[in-house]
């Protein structure tokens, strides 16, 4: 692979935006992210095509389409960088592969799990790398957990626990984001799929990505909404997901999910092992020692201004975009974020599928009831 890597964005709206900002070092955060080394971003593609003319006037890509198709026929660019809507991430992210593209996807994988299956195992066969927009797996939480982990510090881990909660949160009905969020022909599901995966993936992500054995869920939309806004979106899809999953290796998982809720704020992602337990916020260290009770904080910042400076692969992860482009380069290995995400939509459609039957499902229920929500591009 080239120093610089040549790079297609394939969807110029919010999201699409948000990624060209990351590859540019405009990125809004705490860390204030440098650019991204050795990506060049050459084309970009939206049906829009006043917007795309604009944006692409605002980050200098030289190339500019509505019709994806001409992007991928651009043999200079290597990989693209899908953001669109998610019943349109399998069938794009699949024409992609197909014409020799890897690709960075935005989250979820795709709008089912059997779409998202697809994309996996197009992956494997045409030798492609796949990657999912996972954010949670590199900030700085997640990099300190993960040694813990590996480092035997958590013992064998039995229990773990993914939470997070809005309090008025919904896209578009509580003023952030389109209605195309809120709706199953678009989106396909509502907070599990747009904020779950990042909670869930994190700890399947810290779990090393255990199998899936039985899931029991259920799915709520409560809260009352401004009725114009209500009419307006077409909202179908849940504000809270609530899921309990066994995992293989005797893990229980617990999730919840909330765009919005009448609660003041959750305790937090969390994991419990024989020897200790971690939790991810604020972050803290739990075990026994000399038979005292010891709750651990650690200089997270300090650790990781010294690892940026002393271990490059630390340096090559500071975002999911660093991560995608260094791996693309071989300078990492890639992180499997593909089969988080399946694993991850593997889970949230099985929630869906326990609130529809009122029982306990297996993933083999999951995937026999799993149905495209792709269209045709």
């Amino acid at each position: 692979m080239p120093e610089e890597v040549k790079l297609g964005i394939i969807g110029t709206g919010q999201i699409g935006k948000m990624h060209l900002a990351g590859y540019a070092g405009r990125a809004r955060g705490p860390r204030g992210l440098p650019p991204v080394p050795g990506a060049r971003m050459m084309a970009a593609c939206d049906i829009n095509e006043e917007e795309v003319k604009r944006v692409a006037a605002d980050y200098d890509i030289p190339h500019v389409f509505t019709d994806l198709h001409e992007l991928l026929a651009m043999e200079e660019i290597v990989a693209v960088d899908v953001c669109l809507h998610n019943n349109l991430h399998a069938p794009v992210s699949i024409a992609a592969m197909e014409a020799g593209k890897h690709v960075y996807c935005e989250k979820p994988l795709a709008g089912s799990y059997v779409d998202a299956e697809r994309m996996c195992r197009k992956a494997g066969e045409l030798n492609r790398m796949l990657s999912m927009q996972l954010g949670s797996l590199f900030n700085k939480e997640t990099v300190a957990a993960k040694r813990l982990v590996d480092d035997g510090h958590l013992g064998r881990p039995y229990y773990a626990k993914s939470s997070y909660y809005r309090r008025r949160g919904r896209p578009f009905v509580d003023g952030y984001g389109t209605q195309f969020f809120v709706r199953k022909d678009s989106a396909a599901g509502g907070a599990l799929f747009d904020m779950g995966v990042y909670h869930i993936g994190q700890i399947l992500y810290l779990l090393g990505n255990p199998e899936v054995l039985t899931i029991s869920g259920v799915t709520h939309q409560e809260i009352d909404m401004y009725e114009e806004r209500r009419r307006s979106s077409g909202y179908d899809v849940e504000e809270l997901g609530i899921g309990l999953v066994r995992l293989a290796g005797g893990i229980t998982f617990f999730i919840e999910e909330a765009w919005a809720i009448h609660l003041s704020g959750t305790d937090g992602s969390k994991i419990a092992g024989s020897k200790g337990g971690v939790t991810l916020h604020p972050f803290a260290y739990h075990t026994t020692v000399s038979d005292m009770e010891l709750d651990g904080e650690f200089g997270l910042d300090s650790a990781m201004t010294r690892w940026m400076r002393v271990l490059p692969e630390t340096g090559a992860c500071q975002s999911p975009q660093h991560h995608w482009v260094a791996a693309l380069r071989g300078d990492v290995e890639l992180v499997p974020t593909a089969e988080i995400g399946l694993n991850t939509m593997l889970i949230s459609e099985g929630i869906y599928l326990s609130q529809e039957l009122g029982r306990e499902v297996t993933p083999d229920e999951v995937r026999e009831h799993s149905v495209s929500t792709s269209v045709s591009v």
